[in-house]
C-alpha cells in the first residue's frame, strides 16, 4: 500500500451513531445530497437543542452547490468554493471565532493535624499555598464559523493534517463550555470519479481532506468529547455533472 493510502476509513468506526438513529434528525433531501456521518449523538444534540442553528445549516447545504470550474481552478481551501459557504453563513451572523486564555493553579500543601496551624480542611491543614499562571494556555484554537454554541467548518482540499487542528479547536472549545456540537463539511469519496475524469487525481490526493481521512481521525476519538456532525460533498451537488457511469464509488483514492 503507498504510503499516502494508510490512514484511511471509507466507513463509520464503532463509535459512529447508526445510521437509523442519525437519519431521524437530517431532512430526507439532504440525505440524498450528502454524505452523512454523526458522532457523540450529534445529530440528535443539533435537532433538540439547537434548532435554529441548525436549520440555518441545513438552508446553507440545500443552497450550496459547486461546478466543475470550481473544481478545476487552482486555490485549495482558497478556492471559490469555501467563499460560496460565507456568503451563504456569514450575512446570519456565524462568525469567525478565536479563544485564548491563562491557566490559573491553585497548588496546596497539606499537613497532617496534629500539632498543625493553619487552615483546617477536612483531616488536614493547610500550611502553604502557590498561585501559579500558565499564560496562553489557550491560544491559537480557531473556527472560521460558530453561532452560539454550534461551530461549523469547511475542508474542501487542505492537506490531510488540518483536521488535526479542526477537531483539536472542536475539543477546546467544547471543554471550555463554548460550544456544544461541531459540524464539519468535505469532499464525499464519492468525487474521485469525477476527480478522475477531469484528471485531477493528483489534485485531490489521498493525503488531502477528505471524508476517509476524517473519519479515520474521528473513529480514532481525536475529537475527544465534542460531538460531531459530518457531512460530505456528492457529485449530485456539481451543477454542470452528468456521467451515467458515476455509480458514487467509496474506493480509496491512490
Amino acid at each position: 500500500m503507498d504510503e499516502s493510502e494508510k490512514n484511511i476509513a471509507l466507513v463509520p468506526g464503532l463509535g459512529a451513531d447508526p445510521a437509523s438513529e442519525t437519519e431521524k434528525f437530517i431532512p430526507e433531501d439532504l440525505r440524498g445530497l450528502y454524505e452523512i456521518h454523526s458522532y457523540k449523538h450529534a445529530a440528535a444534540i443539533c435537532y433538540n437543542s439547537y434548532k435554529e442553528e441548525i436549520d440555518e445549516i441545513f438552508e446553507a447545504l440545500r443552497k450550496f452547490r459547486i461546478t466543475t470550474d470550481d473544481i478545476i481552478k487552482p486555490g485549495g481551501n482558497e478556492s471559490d468554493i469555501p467563499k460560496k459557504i460565507s456568503k451563504l453563513l456569514r450575512p446570519k451572523n456565524w462568525f469567525e471565532t478565536r479563544i485564548k486564555g491563562d491557566l490559573l493553579i491553585t497548588l496546596d500543601l497539606y499537613k497532617d493535624n496534629e500539632n498543625g496551624t493553619g487552615k483546617k480542611k477536612d483531616n488536614k491543614t493547610v500550611i502553604e499555598q502557590h498561585c501559579i499562571k500558565r499564560e496562553n494556555y489557550l491560544d491559537g484554537h480557531k473556527i472560521d464559523y460558530v453561532k452560539n454554541n454550534v461551530a461549523f467548518d469547511l475542508e474542501w482540499n487542505s492537506k490531510d493534517q488540518t483536521f488535526d487542528r479542526d477537531l483539536y479547536a472542536f475539543r477546546a472549545f467544547s471543554e471550555c463550555g463554548l460550544i456544544g456540537v461541531g459540524i464539519l463539511l468535505t469532499r464525499s469519496a464519492s468525487l474521485n470519479t469525477v476527480f478522475t475524469k477531469l484528471g485531477l487525481k493528483n489534485k485531490y490526493g489521498a493525503s488531502t481532506t477528505w471524508m476517509g481521512k476524517l473519519l479515520y481521525r474521528l473513529n480514532a476519538g481525536r475529537h475527544g468529547g465534542c460531538p460531531v456532525l459530518v457531512f460530505g460533498i456528492t457529485p449530485k451537488l456539481i451543477t454542470d455533472w452528468e456521467d451515467d457511469d458515476d455509480n458514487g464509488s467509496t474506493d480509496a483514492m491512490s
